[in-house]
């Protein structure tokens, strides 16, 4: 009996070490995708009021045309969407390629299907119109008089 929960005691000891490079690995990785997305959520941010500060006119012509606040904002949304969209495409092939050689390294391992892809990319959609949304729901919702008069 002793000898059994010594060789259990041996094997976690090793599959301990094993696998230490891996978290180890995993928690800088999440560290840095976490300052990754927040830098690309300023940028988005900012990408987003230089936009709406452009279109100031174009948008208070569409309100005084009837547009409704739904309207604007999602058209700004749209215009932010698609951008997102083209980069998951693209990523995706990519990401695949080194996940599956990634995973070839385990003795246990998962398939990759396409629903984790498709769930990181809808992550990253939520997260743009997070982003984009408060900003373009305060640009749809000014007078367009305003709007009007700029420049």
């Amino acid at each position: 009996m002793f000898r059994n929960y010594l060789i259990v005691a041996l094997r976690n000891i090793v599959r301990h070490k094993l696998y230490s490079a891996d978290k180890r690995q995993g928690q800088m990785f999440a560290v840095f995708v976490g300052v990754a997305i927040l830098i690309a959520c300023m940028g988005l941010f900012g990408l987003a009021a230089f936009t709406a500060g452009r279109r100031t006119k174009e948008i208070g012509i569409r309100k005084v045309f009837g547009a409704r606040v739904r309207d604007v904002v999602w058209l700004l949304l749209w215009q932010f969407s698609i951008p997102v969209l083209i980069a998951n495409l693209i990523a995706w092939p990519v990401a695949w390629y080194y996940l599956h050689g990634w995973l070839q390294g385990f003795a246990y391992r998962i398939t990759l299907s396409p629903l984790y892809f498709l769930g990181a990319g809808l992550v990253a959609l939520l997260i743009a119109w997070a982003t984009v949304f408060s900003h373009a729901r305060r640009v749809a919702g000014a007078n367009p008089i305003h709007a009007l008069r700029y420049e």
